[in-house]
């Protein structure tokens, strides 16, 4: 009875005790469907409206205004030119966003340990970009618009300034998590900061700086063609001129043209981060 008890002793002493159930882990679940069936209730959805035949018919009605799309060579002329104006924005927008945002990278990035000053300068950076991300393309693009006027120009700085501050957050937090061996060796060698930077911490960090580079341009497909609402060019400003004058058979080919847009370039931007990334 002895060496049994001895045994069981051992094995209750080997045993990893549990930790006691969290009681906020246990509340996040009704938690949450408590707060989707207030946002339901506080709505005030009209479902009764929305399913009555009569609505159906009206969207059917207003579906149907859609087919067939135009196919007018002189309209597919213009829209070709609306696409390549919608490249050319989110291209560019996403380019000069990624420059930008990894010069305020390296300042919000830091190891511990850091002087009072410089986690001063460092919050102030992650505030200016949680800014700069809070603040939706569209939003951008109408304070542009006033300030620049109609075209593709506002549209490329509203997603180059919404970019900026998604793709600065991300790029500190790849930076934050590099190994430090290969930039301390580096520096105890005598070399200088720009030259830890640039042949130690980037090449570690690029090919996943690269990674959300691409990824926020398929973002940035998305959005350059709805920021023609507010006049900023390229497909959405093509897309909302039939709209408002309801020619409906040339908004159709606009919309045609977007989903094709989209899809082409999720494909490139996701070929190219496997290669990244593999």
């Amino acid at each position: 009875m002895k060496q049994t008890s001895h045994a069981d002793t051992a094995t209750d002493a080997a045993m990893p005790l549990r930790p006691p159930q969290d009681l906020r882990a246990r509340l996040i679940g009704p938690a949450t469907l408590l707060l989707i069936v207030a946002s339901f209730w506080s709505l005030d959805l009209q479902w009764g409206e929305f399913l009555q035949a009569d609505a159906f018919a009206k969207m059917g009605e207003f579906i149907g205004g859609f087919f067939p799309p135009t196919t007018d060579p002189d309209f597919l002329a213009r829209l070709g030119v609306a696409a390549l104006e919608t490249i050319a924005m989110s291209f560019l927008g996403t380019v000069i966003a990624a420059v930008v945002a990894l010069a305020f990278a390296v300042i919000a990035a830091g190891a511990p340990g850091q002087r009072p000053l410089r986690r001063a300068v460092k919050t102030l950076t992650r505030l200016v970009l949680n800014a700069l991300r809070s603040i939706p393309e569209l939003v951008w693009a109408a304070l542009l618009v006033i300030a620049a006027g109609l075209g593709p120009f506002p549209g490329t700085l509203a997603l180059a300034a919404h970019t900026v501050g998604v793709l600065g957050r991300l790029f500190a937090d790849s930076l934050e998590n590099l190994p430090r061996e290969p930039s301390d060796a580096l520096a105890q060698n005598g070399a200088s900061g720009f030259s830890v930077f640039a042949y130690a911490t980037l090449p570690l960090a690029l090919p996943q700086l690269m990674s959300y580079v691409l990824y926020r341009w398929e973002n940035n497909i998305r959005a350059a063609t709805v920021l023609g609402v507010v006049g900023a060019g390229g497909l959405g400003q093509l897309l909302y001129y039939h709209l408002s004058l309801f020619h409906m058979e040339q908004a159709a080919s606009v919309v045609l043209a977007m989903l094709f847009l989209v899809g082409l370039v999720d494909l490139i931007s996701f070929k190219a981060r496997q290669r990244l990334t593999r």
